[in-house]
């Protein structure tokens, strides 16, 4: 098995430097899909194609401290650690940029969900996608992190079944973090009543609980979904790092 950078910043940079017109969005969806409508050719998706000026900056900024080069040094000590595993299958690993600060058509919490959890698509592609968000500050350090989050959920996927219940979502997570330089954050944290939460529903495969435990009633508020008293301060993927960290 093999991951290798599939860069896609100069592209997307060519793209939103043209007028925001339905000729720009044509065009994405000819970059996106290739020459089969419907397909996905250029792992692309994550990005808005009538994303505003924001999103150029961003993008400018991740290209000045090479970002596509930080993400190659890191799949390359995983690399070394995977070497012959699945098949030698070669997956191609393209940052995404979504726009949640001023994009009108995405909404973190979902997009957030589909990118870790829902890979089916890109997963037979042989593709792997790490977000990042117009509304972070995005770091050199963050850019190797978050590359690695992403190959490793991808690796978690060859490996076991699609997550289906709570405690299935939960433990893609526990290995991610496991995997990765995880921070396990503020030790100060209350989790016992994430903890309680995670005990009663672990075998729930209701979408509604799964997605309020991972990102909390302001996340279920934002759709309209159920809430169950799940405060921002400690959504499901901190509560897997520190699960991660009492197991090391």
């Amino acid at each position: 098995m093999e991951f290798a950078v599939l860069p896609v910043i100069d592209t997307m940079i060519d793209l939103y430097g043209k007028p925001r017109t339905v000729e720009r969005f044509q065009e994405f969806l000819k970059i996106l899909q290739g020459s089969t409508k419907g397909d996905l050719a250029f792992p692309i998706s994550g990005f808005n194609p009538m994303a505003k000026e924001h999103i150029l900056d961003h993008l400018k900024e991740m290209k000045k401290f090479a970002a596509e080069q930080i993400m190659e040094d890191a799949l390359a000590d995983i690399n070394k650690k995977f070497v012959g595993q699945f098949l030698n299958r070669k997956f191609k690993v393209a940052l995404n940029v979504s726009d949640d600060l001023k994009g009108g058509w995405t909404n973190i919490f979902t997009s957030d969900y589909d990118s870790k959890f829902e890979m089916n698509g890109l997963l037979s592609r042989d593709f792997c996608t790490p977000v990042f968000w117009t509304s972070e500050k995005i770091l050199p350090q963050e850019i190797s992190r978050r590359t690695e989050e992403y190959v490793f959920r991808t690796i978690y996927w060859l490996a076991y079944p699609k997550p289906v219940t709570l405690k299935e979502h939960v433990l893609q997570e526990i290995f991610v973090s496991k995997q990765t330089a995880f921070k396990i954050g503020d030790d100060s944290k209350d989790f016992s009543a994430m903890h309680n939460f995670y005990l009663q529903h672990e075998n729930a495969a209701d979408y509604s609980v799964i997605f309020n435990f991972f990102y909390g009633d302001k996340g279920s508020q934002s759709l309209g979904f159920p809430t169950f008293r799940i405060k921002s301060e400690m959504t499901g993927f901190e509560y897997a790092e520190r699960i991660a960290g009492s197991q090391k």
